[in-house]
């Protein structure tokens, strides 16, 4: 099937009329007729029925209508993005982020990216470290923020941002929430029910430092994502922890507890020795000249 066979059943499927279509199409009705023939042939049967100098689509004709008028916009489309990428009008820029990692930090950057080249398409895919680290050395993504990527490898290229602490997330009228930080101590949170971000990258060491400060891990509720941990704990599930730059709405309260004592450098991730594009370059730089204090 050629797409000039498709545009010709389309034209003649808007007029009814061979002549009409033909003239539509810039092409002799002859021809407009044989290619109309071959597209019959290869669907199987009529698809249009000529009656005297009346036309009408058959039933096939019909059916076939909407979906090879599908065919040809996508077509269409294609050739017309294919030129504006060989003429440089339309770029990707694909990131990995980290599930934990909240937007907000990097619209400053991305705003500033994307005023320099105002066609880019961006795609940001989230994942957790393993699944991040997959993607950068596959090259489905061209760069990648987020916190330790549990891994090492030769190409793995980081310039760290910034490093936070995990701190205790309380709804907004628990009663902690009233307490100054100098005077939340263990065993003011031992016998609360937690929530865990089961993306959070914690290793086995950070795991263990939690237990010996309170946390009954085998208890915890495990959510997958900072909405649902707000709404958990603003509905008074339980009290969690999260990174202390995560961005949460008027229900809930973030509070330092220095007896966590645990510590994530957030970093942007690239690979040595792949080409950059402009605008990775752009970005990169813009995330590691940014003042994260």
């Amino acid at each position: 099937m050629e797409m000039q066979q498709v545009r010709y059943f389309i034209a003649v499927a808007k007029t009814l009329n061979f002549t009409r279509a033909a003239e539509d199409c810039n092409v002799t009705q002859p021809a407009l007729t044989r290619a109309i023939k071959l597209l019959e042939y290869e669907l199987g049967g009529d698809l249009i029925r000529r009656e005297g100098r009346l036309s009408h689509l058959t039933d096939l004709g019909k059916k076939m209508l909407p979906i090879l008028m599908q065919c040809h916009e996508a077509a269409l489309a294609a050739r017309t993005l294919a030129k504006a990428v060989s003429k440089g009008d339309v770029s990707t820029l694909s990131i990995a982020a980290s599930k934990t990692l909240d937007t907000v930090l990097i619209l400053s950057p991305l705003r500033e990216m994307y005023n320099v080249f105002p066609g880019l398409q961006l795609k940001l895919k989230r994942g957790v470290g393993s699944e991040i680290s997959a993607m950068l050395k596959s090259g489905e993504v061209d760069m990648a923020i987020g916190g330790p990527l549990g891994e090492t490898w030769d190409r793995l290229e980081a310039w760290p941002m910034f490093t936070e602490s995990f701190d205790l997330l309380v709804g907004a009228n628990h009663p902690l929430a009233m307490l100054n930080p100098l005077d939340l101590q263990v065993d003011l949170i031992r016998e609360e029910r937690f929530l865990i971000q089961s993306n959070a990258d914690l290793s086995d060491y950070e795991i263990g430092r939690l237990s010996a400060s309170g946390v009954a891990m085998h208890t915890a509720h495990e959510v997958d994502s900072d909405h649902d941990m707000e709404k958990l704990v603003a509905a008074g599930f339980g009290i969690g922890i999260a990174p202390s730059r995560s961005m949460y709405g008027p229900n809930v309260k973030q509070l330092e507890f220095p007896a966590f004592d645990i510590m994530r450098t957030v970093a942007v991730y690239t690979v040595a020795g792949r080409p950059k594009s402009r605008e990775v370059a752009t970005l990169l730089n813009l995330l590691r000249g940014k003042d994260w204090n």
